[in-house]
């Protein structure tokens, strides 16, 4: 590419419908759903190189620093990483984004790409975009319309005031958005061939996205603007001004100012993508064997038809006996069984265990932080048991508990411990004990992961019983801080 392209990465949303992998504290995108990196790195990996610029991500506190961790793997560095207050949809995150580019790239061009979406053909899709370019250039909305398979429902959809043919990568004016439809209407509009999906990936210039929100919704631009004037920074992050932000309305970029535009077009993109909506594009993104059956980590299908096995633990063996149409996914804390064609519906079972306060309904089992993670392993009425896993260099915060006392005893690696102001070193198979109410902290200053397993008594074990002295990640106070 010869044009500079700032690309600008959506990476909120909780991925509900692929529940127990993709849950609100660790949601699809940072999962490894279809190969060794996640939906996110891909998608970084895929806008990046020749003629792109450093990417814009937005997202919500709780990810930024797995944002940064898994953006630093894949060797890409941000141009800014903007954190949401509050989870406002697409529109308010897109003209954020928008801004902060057009501040250090006046007129420049943007691309907008959620973070959870397969297109495996990363030159074809390039391609596209530099033949989308000419019509971004001249002031246009460029969106991305993925050629349909299948009468889909899940998704919206585009009408074209022609077909499309060969799906040569040449942009034309859009007829129309339709939303997601019933089967007889997706059906009908497979069948015409003149409607593609609508793919939410845009192109145009900083100029012409302001300019439709000065037409269609100037309330919202001058709400961002504010929030965006009020920002803070916060270590590597840009924290977006709260009050504004809070006067934002929760509404998609197509119904903002998309399907107002008058100066929109369409590139017709004739490669594979999908959004992994569900277990069932899941099913169809793994690639089913003769029988239709993909099996993934510890899992053994016997005499099973289009199904999928999923285990996402080592130790536990996911066994499939005569199964037809079946999804089955299993996690360590929790197990979906589904029929198939029921796939889109596993969003009601997790309001049900939300309603039932189950943990499991947002919790992920592994929780991420900047020094690490942690996992329990066994929980009673007044034990805990964890392993907890630290970076090298990385620092747990000084920090105290009213309600329990922890012994520590590593397994890999090496710990400095300190407590009351005493250091030491603690090597594999040593231990130490924190008293509760003592002042400690956790360090990792060897060049790989420590481990330690974790060993809480008290009354009350919640994660919430911290207080933090000094963090060099700079979280106040709180769980998660």
């Amino acid at each position: 590419m010869t044009h500079a392209i700032h690309p600008i990465l959506l990476c909120g949303g909780s991925g509900t419908r692929l529940w127990p992998l993709s849950r609100k504290s660790y949601p699809k995108q940072f999962a490894k759903l279809t190969g060794e990196e996640s939906l996110f790195q891909t998608s970084a990996r895929r806008l990046s190189g020749l003629g792109f610029a450093a990417p814009v991500v937005v997202t919500g506190s709780d990810f930024r620093f797995i944002v940064l961790e898994q953006l630093a793997a894949v060797e890409t560095a941000p141009a800014a990483v903007l954190i949401e207050p509050a989870a406002r949809n697409t529109a308010p995150a897109i003209l954020a984004a928008t801004l902060e580019v057009e501040a250090r790239a006046p007129g420049a061009l943007v691309l907008v790409a959620p973070s959870d979406q397969v297109i495996p053909d990363d030159a074809r899709f390039r391609a596209a975009v530099q033949a989308a370019i000419p019509d971004a250039e001249a002031g246009r909305l460029v969106t991305f319309g993925i050629r349909p398979d299948r009468p889909e429902t899940g998704y919206g959809w585009l009408e074209l005031t022609s077909d499309p043919g060969d799906f040569a990568p040449v942009a034309q004016p859009l007829k129309r958005f339709v939303e997601k439809p019933d089967a007889i209407s997706a059906q009908v509009m497979l069948n015409e061939g003149r409607y593609l999906w609508n793919a939410g990936i845009f192109l145009f210039t900083t100029n012409a996205l302001i300019t439709a929100f000065e037409t269609h919704d100037p309330a919202m631009l001058a709400q961002v603007r504010a929030a965006m004037a009020g920002s803070e920074q916060d270590l590597a992050f840009t924290r977006l001004d709260p009050a504004p932000w809070g006067e934002v309305a929760d509404i998609s970029i197509d119904y903002a100012v998309m399907e107002k535009a008058a100066n929109l077009s369409v590139l017709p993109y004739g490669g594979e993508w999908s959004d992994l909506g569900g277990w069932e594009a899941v099913w169809r993104e793994g690639g089913p064997d003769a029988t239709g059956v993909v099996v993934h980590g510890a899992a053994t299908a016997i005499d099973c038809e289009n199904s999928l096995l999923r285990s996402e633990a080592d130790t536990l063996q996911l066994v499939g006996i005569g199964l037809k149409n079946i999804v089955a996914v299993a996690m360590p804390d929790a197990v979906l069984i589904s029929d198939k064609s029921r796939a889109q519906d596993v969003k009601l079972a997790v309001s049900k265990l939300k309603a039932q306060g189950a943990a499991q309904s947002e919790s992920f089992p592994r929780d991420f932080r900047p020094w690490g993670w942690f996992e329990s392993l066994v929980i009673g009425s007044r034990f805990q048991v964890k392993r907890i896993v630290v970076h090298p260099g990385a620092s747990l915060s000084l920090q105290s508990h009213y309600h329990r006392s922890e012994h520590w005893i590593v397994v890999e690696g090496t710990a400095r411990v300190t407590i009351d102001g005493e250091a030491r070193l603690l090597s594999e198979n040593q231990s130490v004990y924190v008293p509760l109410g003592a002042v400690h902290r956790m360090e990792n200053p060897g060049k790989v992961n420590m481990v330690l397993i974790e060993v809480q008594t008290g009354t009350y074990l919640g994660e919430d019983d911290i207080i933090r002295y000094e963090d060099v990640y700079a979280r106040g106070q709180g769980a998660k801080g």
